[in-house]
C-alpha cells in the first residue's frame, strides 16, 4: 500500500497535470505536452473570425453563402498540404454548425483545383471571383513554418469591397502528427531525421 503522502500528492497534482499543447516547445513538453487537435483549432479559428467580423456575418441566410478556400503556403500561394485541406474542411463544418451556408465550389478562372491540393484562389486575385450565388464573405488562409513553429493567418474578405472584414493569427508548436502532414520529422540531439520516443509520464517518474 502506498504511503499516505504519495496519495495526497497525486490528488494535489492531478488538476495540474492535464496535457496542454501550449506547453509544447517548452521545458515541460515531455511531461505535459499534448497533440494539437485540428478540429478544435478549426472551431476556434471559425469562432474568432465570425465573432469579430465587421460588418457582421449573417447566419441563417441561405441566399448569402460563405466561400471557403484551402489554406496555402505563404511563400507559394499555389501550394498547400494535408493540414491546409483539413483546416478548410473543419472550418467549413463549423460554419455550417453556426448556421452559415458554405460553398466549396469549382469557380472557373478563380480557383485552381488539383487532386493533391484543393481549392486555392490564384494569387488571391479576388477581383476575378464571380460566383453564381451571392457570397457574403470569402475565407482565405496562409501558413508558414519555422523549425517546429507553425504560423497561421486566417481572413474573411468581403467579395465586393475586397476589404478584410476579419483576421486572426495563431502560433503553434507542431507535434509529431502535424509534422508528418508536411513530411517532416522531429530531430533528436544524437541522430537526424528521427522522431523522439514518447517520454515517461510524470506520475511514473515520481512513484515508480
Amino acid at each position: 500500500m502506498k504511503p499516505l503522502y504519495q496519495i495526497l500528492l497525486i490528488v494535489l497534482l492531478t488538476p495540474l497535470l492535464s496535457s496542454c499543447s501550449s506547453l509544447n516547445c517548452t521545458r515541460l513538453e515531455t511531461l505535459l505536452g499534448a497533440d494539437i487537435d485540428l478540429i478544435n483549432l478549426g472551431n476556434k479559428i471559425t469562432d474568432d473570425l465570425s465573432s469579430s467580423a465587421m460588418p457582421p456575418l449573417r447566419p441563417r441566410h441561405p441566399e448569402d453563402a460563405v466561400l471557403t478556400s484551402t489554406f496555402v503556403d505563404l511563400d507559394n500561394l499555389e501550394s498547400t498540404s494535408q493540414m491546409g485541406r483539413l483546416l478548410q474542411s473543419h472550418i467549413g463544418a463549423r460554419l455550417v454548425q453556426l448556421g452559415y451556408t458554405v460553398k466549396e465550389v469549382n469557380l472557373r478562372n478563380t480557383m485552381k483545383i488539383t487532386p493533391a491540393d484543393g481549392e486555392t484562389i490564384l494569387s488571391r486575385d479576388l477581383s476575378q471571383i464571380t460566383p453564381e450565388q451571392p457570397v457574403q464573405a470569402i475565407l482565405v488562409g496562409t501558413y508558414s513554418i519555422n523549425n517546429r513553429t507553425l504560423y497561421i493567418t486566417a481572413k474573411l474578405i468581403h467579395p465586393v469591397s475586397r476589404n478584410i472584414i476579419s483576421a486572426q493569427s495563431y502560433k503553434l508548436c507542431m507535434d509529431d502528427n502535424l509534422l508528418a502532414m508536411f513530411n517532416l520529422q522531429r530531430q533528436t540531439h544524437n541522430q537526424d531525421n528521427n522522431i523522439d520516443q514518447p517520454s515517461e509520464s510524470l506520475i511514473d517518474k515520481i512513484f515508480y
